[in-house]
């Protein structure tokens, strides 16, 4: 064999430009995939974040030392009750002028048609007549929009007046209104809280960090024994 064959011989075949096409294919598919999904994963995890702390118009970012002051709870059994007057469902204007001289359930919920205020809300519904016999009114309030308040009651034929108080006013007077954390972050938003007023307008009792169930029917039991 010549010098110039055995040099031949040696070489190691190199890939043909087909194939090194198709190999710098599949890579760039493979990390073109690989980018996609780490954006997707990334913001579905800020999206789900995000929504479930704001609980859209009922929360914002806690950021100031005054925000968290004005959320404390101050209100105390025994004090009158505070004066409100908020749009209702319906389109008419509720107040706590007009409930004067009997008893009044107050019941502050986060957020319209999410399970657990679905679930108290069809509660206090289901015993709106009992709640009557009694002498005792009974409103809902929250932060959502009038048309929100409308879309709920209507979905789930809900027989109590719905409260929209988007401007937290009622909401902070009652002390609903503070700060809550989910996922690390400190965020103001609406307490699950229940209040009665007695028949004198003067503040009954309190219910903070409100357990759905069961509660409508405690609150009932309290109203009969003023």
């Amino acid at each position: 064999m010549s010098k110039t064959s055995r040099k031949k011989s040696s070489k190691t075949p190199s890939a043909s430009p087909t194939v090194k096409k198709k190999a710098l294919k599949t890579r760039a598919s493979v990390q073109t995939k690989s980018a996609r999904t780490q954006r997707t994963t990334a913001s579905k995890s800020s999206a789900t974040i995000s929504k479930t702390a704001s609980h859209g118009a009922a929360s914002k970012q806690l950021n100031s030392s005054k925000s968290a002051a004005a959320a404390k709870a101050t209100l105390t059994e025994g004090q009158k009750a505070p004066a409100f007057r908020l749009p209702r469902d319906g389109g008419s204007v509720a107040t706590l002028s007009e409930y004067a001289g009997q008893k009044l359930v107050l019941f502050f919920y986060p957020r319209a048609d999410t399970p657990g205020c679905t679930r108290e809300a069809i509660d206090f519904t289901r015993l709106a007549q009992d709640f009557k016999a009694a002498g005792t009114a009974v409103l809902g309030i929250s932060a959502d929009s009038l048309k929100a308040q409308e879309k709920f009651r209507d979905k789930h034929s809900l027989g109590v007046p719905l409260i929209s108080d988007e401007a937290h006013e009622m909401l902070e007077a009652y002390g609903a209104w503070g700060e809550k954390s989910m996922y690390g972050k400190s965020f103001l938003g609406i307490l699950r809280t229940t209040v009665l007023v007695g028949s004198d307008g003067k503040v009954a009792r309190i219910w903070r960090n409100v357990r759905v169930d069961g509660h409508a029917d405690q609150v009932l039991e309290a109203a009969r024994s003023l």
